[in-house]
């Protein structure tokens, strides 16, 4: 069964975004994903927040339909990577190539998030080479510009990697608006973790003018997050 994910979101967990992690997840449903992948900046409160609230199995299950996968964006010393399928201690500043490895030793994956998107931390190829993929971000509905789309599309296929498409939302109306899908026999996040390398049915959408405004104004004056759980 096909099975769609935001696999990259944010929280007011990160200082540059808004609406609680509850809100994230109703948003993803009213679109009709099947789970959306938590990516707060340096910290994975929004897994600790849904797994009291019983939304996040400890068997990696969905719960009632709908699958949270835990994760975290990292500033690495290289720029930003996306970790999947397990939490991790505060690692930024460490260099993404030992940050990729403790994520491989606790069971999850890395993705290469807006690569070339040079205004917002995108790693450099000659680092991107070093790492052990899942799959590059080659579509980001939240990209500065579109070439580093093109740019990121380009690099995945020379290396012969899986692509993904998500929406980077740090805002819930946000949320959703770009996904990956996958065939999978099970919702679960062992399946979706498996699953990722092996390239989904990507819906790709750019945020509308009103959402990139949001987000604009959300990372240079911070208006839009009233959360006191600020953590970079």
């Amino acid at each position: 069964m096909l099975h769609a994910f935001d696999l990259h979101l944010h929280t007011h967990y990160s200082a540059d975004a808004c609406g609680s992690p509850d809100a994230m997840v109703e948003a993803a449903k009213r679109r009709g994903l099947s789970g959306i992948a938590l990516t707060d900046h340096n910290t994975c409160a929004a897994v600790e927040h849904l797994t009291r609230a019983g939304l996040i199995r400890e068997d990696g299950l969905a719960v009632d339909g709908f699958l949270i996968i835990p994760g975290v964006e990292v500033s690495t010393a290289d720029g930003h990577l996306l970790c999947l399928g397990t939490t991790l201690p505060l690692m930024k500043g460490r260099p993404a190539i030992e940050v990729a490895a403790v994520v491989r030793e606790r069971g999850g994956i890395v993705i290469a998030p807006h690569p070339y998107d040079s205004f917002r931390a995108g790693i450099h190829e000659e680092t991107l080479d070093l790492l052990d993929l899942a799959a590059v971000e080659t579509f980001n509905a939240a990209v500065t510009l579109r070439r580093f789309n093109a740019k990121a599309a380009a690099y995945a296929a020379r290396r012969g990697l899986a692509a993904t498409a998500a929406s980077d939302a740090h805002h819930a109306s946000a949320a959703g608006i770009c996904t990956t899908a996958y065939d999978l026999s099970e919702l679960s996040v062992a399946s979706v973790l498996e699953a990722i390398p092996q390239g989904g049915e990507r819906t790709e959408r750019y945020l509308p003018f009103s959402e990139s405004m949001k987000k604009n104004l959300g990372n240079w004056f911070r208006l839009f997050n009233p959360s006191p759980g600020r953590k970079s």
